[in-house]
């Protein structure tokens, strides 16, 4: 027993503010329910039951909508655990709702009031927290949509079931003529013959086209807009990736590279690995993959780029890729980056055209300025080709020779 007030003790202090609003929200909505549910419960052996007029006279014509913003809360406090903008909202719709209910419905109750008000200055207080699309919560919002009208229009439809022609007495043709009205199919066969019973038709074809285009956008959306996106990043944007630098990893001297190449003007992409924190910009050219993978690099254009540059934290990652470009794009001119001075040699044996290692050129260069020795090209060029500059143009005579 002591155990778990321990974990219950533990669970409430790591919970954070989403995680009490959630609850909070569901106990409002059973809250909300509870008058309903003792009326029901006091005539639950009642001979009422057997006509649907009288049950909905017994109620009121607020206990439908009571019931509705119930449930609504409840599913919605998912969404809210959840973190997501579009339950956010829509709870806050629904608070609005249920406070209203409570200062003028059957049931009136003003602890109930303040508790709800109270509880919607609390999401608005933390509205920040709020800030995911989430298909789970967008899901939430179309299954509460399509639910309420379905309430409304089958409800509605046997409370004027005697003003149809033929009349609607029974829950399944009830169920039958909303469907049909809410899709706009309109089969005819079931037709209201008063104007209040016209009036209610048309205002469930209203709600029904207009909920299902919401709730359709709302679902379906995000999976095509994320397909779309991902086509557009991974498919069609690498064939415009020409003449372009193309920067591996998310190390410091990544992001001043970045900074520095797109100062004088060069098409710069970067290839990061899946939940990477960088700093790159907003608009940079972003490709989330294994950097490794020659895929990947296929999709960031590696084979048109001026150079591809390995400048990951880890020394073994560097090395991966340079092979990998090795055997996308041999011709492709590669810079390698070595965190560990001790991997100098390693990564030189994988010849990459630049290996670049800022502790022995720090290192080096401090210790000739502190000696006021000569700082050179030929310096310059032995720390980052491993060679002389004499070497360097024989390599390139003959090169040119051949």
């Amino acid at each position: 027993m002591n155990a778990l007030v321990r974990r219950v003790r533990r669970l409430a202090t790591n919970a954070a503010p989403h995680g009490y609003l959630a609850v909070l929200i569901v106990i409002d909505g059973l809250m909300l329910l509870r008058p309903v549910v003792e009326k029901v419960l006091r005539h639950a052996h009642g001979d009422w039951f057997a006509d649907w007029v009288t049950v909905i006279d017994a109620f009121g014509l607020l206990a439908l909508p009571q019931v509705v913003v119930a449930t609504g809360l409840a599913i919605m406090s998912i969404g809210i655990a959840l973190r997501a903008r579009v339950a956010w909202v829509l709870s806050l719709m629904l608070l609005a709702a249920a406070a209203f209910i409570t200062m003028r419905g059957p049931h009136r109750s003003m602890p109930l009031f303040a508790c709800t008000v109270a509880l919607g200055a609390a999401l608005i207080y933390y509205w920040r927290r709020f800030d995911r699309t989430s298909l789970t919560a967008s899901s939430l919002f179309a299954i509460l949509s399509i639910g309420s009208l379905m309430t409304y229009a089958v409800f509605g439809s046997l409370y004027l079931g005697e003003e149809f022609t033929p009349p609607i007495r029974t829950l399944i043709t009830a169920f039958y003529f909303s469907m049909a009205t809410m899709s706009t199919v309109g089969y005819g066969d079931i037709t209201p013959h008063s104007d209040t019973a016209r009036l209610f038709t048309i205002s469930v074809i209203v709600f029904g086209i207009t909920i299902f285009a919401t709730s359709i956008s709302a679902v379906i959306g995000p999976v095509i807009g994320g397909k779309l996106k991902r086509i557009l990043k991974g498919g069609i944007s690498n064939v415009t990736r020409k003449n372009h630098y193309l920067i591996v990893g998310a190390s410091p001297l990544a992001h001043n590279v970045f900074a520095g190449l797109k100062k004088r003007g060069f098409a710069v992409t970067v290839i990061i690995a899946p939940n990477t924190t960088h700093a790159y910009p907003d608009n940079a050219d972003l490709v989330v993959g294994d950097p490794s993978d020659t895929k990947t690099l296929h999709n960031a254009g590696a084979e048109s780029a001026l150079a591809v540059l390995a400048l990951r934290h880890d020394d073994a990652e560097n090395a991966f890729v340079i092979l990998a470009i090795k055997e996308l794009a041999a011709h492709v001119r590669t810079v390698a980056l070595v965190n560990d001075s001790r991997n100098l040699q390693r990564l030189r044996l994988l010849q990459p055209d630049i290996v670049f290692s800022p502790q022995q050129l720090a290192g080096e260069l401090l210790a000739r300025t502190l000696n006021n020795e000569t700082i050179d090209n030929e310096l310059v060029d032995h720390l980052l080709f491993g060679k002389t500059v004499a070497e360097s143009a024989a390599s390139t005579t003959l090169g040119a020779s051949t």
